[in-house]
C-alpha cells in the first residue's frame, strides 16, 4: 500500500444538492422577503448554497459562513449575528450533549449551565429531527444560537461550524445552516509502524480532524520495520518504542469525544516482519531455501493462530466498528509463477480447496479467514485492493470493503471491476492521498491545491473519475501519511505538510462539488479560521 512494493508506472451517501431553490418574493409593509440561490463570492464559504430570508431596515443581508469545510446550504437572513458576550451560557436539552456542551463552552470561554432554559446571549444545542445521523441545523436568530441534529455527531458538527465562525473575534452571521456531509467515511491514516508518533501529537491530529469534520483516523501499527502497541498475547513481537494500551485507550476515548473513529490495521499475511523477528519459522521461503521478507507462511496454521490472537486481542483495544484487515503484497503472489516459486503454497491450496485451486485462492482464503474472526466482533471491514487477488476457486467475503489505494500491482484492476461487482469502496487513490515520507520511487508529496482543484472521491485510480452511477458505492476517502523514510521529516514537519491537503480533503468529503472559492481564497479562509 505505500512506496515500498509499488511497482513501476505501467465511511450512507447523500444525493447532491445541485438543483437551485427558487421562491416567491413576498411583498409585505415595507419589507421584501426573497429566496433565491446563488453561489457566494468573497469571503463567503467555499460551496454553500445559499437563500435570502428575512429583511430589516437596519442589518444588510447575511453572507454564507466561511468555513472548512464550506457548509452546504445557508439560508441568509438580516440581524447582527452572535458571537459570544459577557454573561453567555452553553445550554444543552439531553444530558447526552453534556462532552459537545462543555468542549464548545471551554473553546469559546463562555459558561457551561447544563440542561436549562436558553436565554438571549446563549447557544443552546438540542436532539431534534430525524435522517442522517451526521446532519446539523445552526440557526442564528434573535440573539441566540440553536444547533439540532438528530444525533450527537450532527450537534458536534454544528458546534465546529460556530466555532470556526466566531474564531479570532469574529461574528456568526444571522440566518440558518442546513449542513450534512456526501460521503460517511471521512479520514486520515497514520503509519506508526515505520514512524513513532508520540501521543501528544496524534491527540493533536485528533484535535484537527475534529474541527475539520473527519471522522476516522486509522493506526496502521504492525509491518516489517516494527510492531508499536503493547500486547498481553505475544509481547514478544512488540518493539521497544510503543505505545501502551493506556496510551491507546487516550487516543481513543479522545477521538470518541470527537465522534472519530480509531481503524487498527495488522496487516497480514505480508508485511509482518515484526512478527517474524520473533517466530523466524513462519517466514515464507521459496523452492530454493530464500526467506521473502516480510511474509508469513499461509500453509503453516501457526501463522494463522499468531495473527487472530492478535486481532481478537486487539479488538478489545480499539472498540470501533471499522477494521482494516491489511492483505496486500503478498510477496508469493508478486512472483511470475507462485506455484513454481512456492510449491509448498499450492500443494496446500489444493489439498484445502480442490485440485483447481492455485495460491491465490489459498491467499484469499487467508483473507476470509481472518475475515471471519474479526466479523465475529461486529467490525465493518475494509482490504488494500491488491490484497483482493484473481482466483480460481475462493471469492473474498461479499462484505469486504475493497481499499483502493493503487493500480500499478500485477494484474492491476480498475476500481470498476469492483465497483461493478457491487463491492463498497473507500478511496486512497495514491496519486493524491498519499503522502509518503521521502518521496520514495515515483511518490511526490500532495498538495493540497492538487486535491482542490483535480480530485474527487471518484477519482479513484489516477486522474480519472469512475462513472457517475458508481458514487453510491464510494464511501469516502483516507488521506494517508505513511514513513518509507521515517526520518526524512519530524513530526512538525509533517504535521505542517499535511496541513493544507487535510483542508482540501475535508472540503472534497464533505460536499464534492467544484468549490466557489478559488485555491488563493480557500488558503486566505485557512488562515482566519484555523
Amino acid at each position: 500500500m505505500t512506496g515500498r512494493g509499488r511497482q513501476a508506472p505501467e465511511g450512507k451517501t447523500h444525493q447532491r444538492r445541485n438543483r437551485l431553490l427558487l421562491g416567491a418574493a413576498i411583498v409585505t409593509a415595507g419589507a421584501v422577503a426573497a429566496a433565491v440561490a446563488l453561489w457566494p463570492s468573497g469571503g463567503g464559504s467555499s460551496g454553500s448554497r445559499i437563500t435570502g430570508g428575512t429583511p430589516s431596515a437596519s442589518y444588510p443581508l447575511s453572507r454564507a459562513p466561511g468555513t472548512i469545510p464550506a457548509v452546504r446550504e445557508f439560508t441568509a437572513a438580516r440581524g447582527p449575528g452572535w458571537r459570544p458576550a459577557s454573561g453567555s451560557r452553553v445550554v444543552v436539552d439531553d444530558d447526552s450533549l453534556a462532552d459537545e456542551g462543555k468542549l464548545l463552552a471551554g473553546e469559546l470561554k463562555m459558561a457551561y449551565a447544563g440542561r436549562t432554559g436558553a436565554r438571549a446571549g446563549d447557544v443552546e444545542l438540542a436532539i431534534s429531527g430525524s435522517g442522517d445521523q451526521e446532519s446539523y441545523v445552526l440557526t442564528v436568530q434573535n440573539g441566540q444560537v440553536k444547533i439540532t441534529g438528530p444525533a450527537e455527531a450532527g450537534v458536534f458538527y454544528g458546534t465546529r461550524t460556530l466555532k470556526q465562525e466566531v474564531h479570532g473575534g469574529g461574528t456568526a452571521p444571522e440566518g440558518v445552516v442546513r449542513d450534512s456531509p456526501a460521503k460517511p467515511r471521512r479520514g486520515l491514516m497514520l503509519d506508526i509502524a515505520r514512524k513513532f508518533y508520540s501521543v501528544g501529537w496524534i491527540e493533536d491530529r485528533i484535535r484537527e480532524l475534529g474541527d475539520l469534520k473527519y471522522n476516522e483516523i486509522g493506526l496502521h501499527f504492525s509491518d516489517d520495520q516494527a510492531f508499536r502497541i503493547e500486547s498481553s498475547s505475544h509481547p514478544e513481537i512488540v518493539s521497544p518504542q510503543h505505545l501502551s494500551k493506556a496510551d491507546v485507550k487516550a487516543i481513543v476515548d479522545l477521538a470518541t469525544s470527537r465522534h472519530i473513529t480509531v481503524v487498527p490495521e495488522i496487516d497480514s499475511p505480508g508485511h509482518l516482519g515484526a512478527v517474524i523477528a520473533a517466530h523466524p519459522d513462519l517466514q515464507l521461503r521459496n523452492a530454493s531455501g530464500t526467506a521473502v521478507r516480510g511474509a508469513v507462511d499461509i500453509s503453516k496454521p501457526a501463522a494463522a493462530k499468531i495473527v487472530d490472537d492478535l486481532l481478537n486481542e486487539y479488538a478489545g483495544v480499539f472498540p470501533g466498528n471499522q477494521w482494516h484487515l491489511g492483505g496486500d503484497e503478498y510477496q508469493a503472489l508478486m512472483v511470475k509463477n507462485p506455484a513454481a516459486s512456492f510449491p509448498q503454497l499450492a500443494a496446500a491450496a489444493r489439498a484445502k480447496y480442490g485440485p483447481r485451486a492455485g495460491v491465490a485462492d489459498l491467499a484469499t482464503g487467508w483473507l476470509n479467514d481472518r475475515a471471519n474472526v474479526v466479523r465475529s466482533h461486529n467490525r465493518t471491514m475494509r482490504a488494500w485492493n491488491d490484497g483482493f487477488y484473481p482466483t480460481s476457486v475462493v471469492q473474498p467475503a461479499k462484505d469486504l470493503q475493497v481499499a483502493y489505494w493503487t493500480g500499478k500491482e500485477i494484474g492491476a484492476r480498475q476500481p470498476t471491476d469492483y465497483l461493478g461487482s457491487g463491492r463498497k469502496l473507500i478511496n486512497y487513490n495514491d496519486e493524491f492521498l498519499y503522502y509518503v515520507l521521502g518521496q520514495p520511487q515515483t511518490f511526490v508529496y500532495p498538495t493540497g491545491q492538487r486535491i482542490y482543484e483535480q480530485w474527487t472521491p471518484r477519482v479513484v485510480r489516477g486522474t480519472t473519475p469512475v462513472p457517475a452511477q458508481y458514487d453510491g458505492q464510494i464511501l469516502g476517502g483516507v488521506f494517508a501519511v505513511w514513513g518509507d523514510h521515517p526520518n526524512a521529516q519530524t513530526q512538525d514537519q509533517v504535521a505542517a505538510g499535511i496541513r493544507m491537503p487535510l483542508r482540501a480533503t475535508s472540503q472534497k468529503l464533505w460536499d464534492s462539488r467544484t468549490p466557489s472559492l478559488s485555491w488563493a481564497q480557500f488558503q486566505q479562509l485557512a488562515g482566519r479560521v484555523g
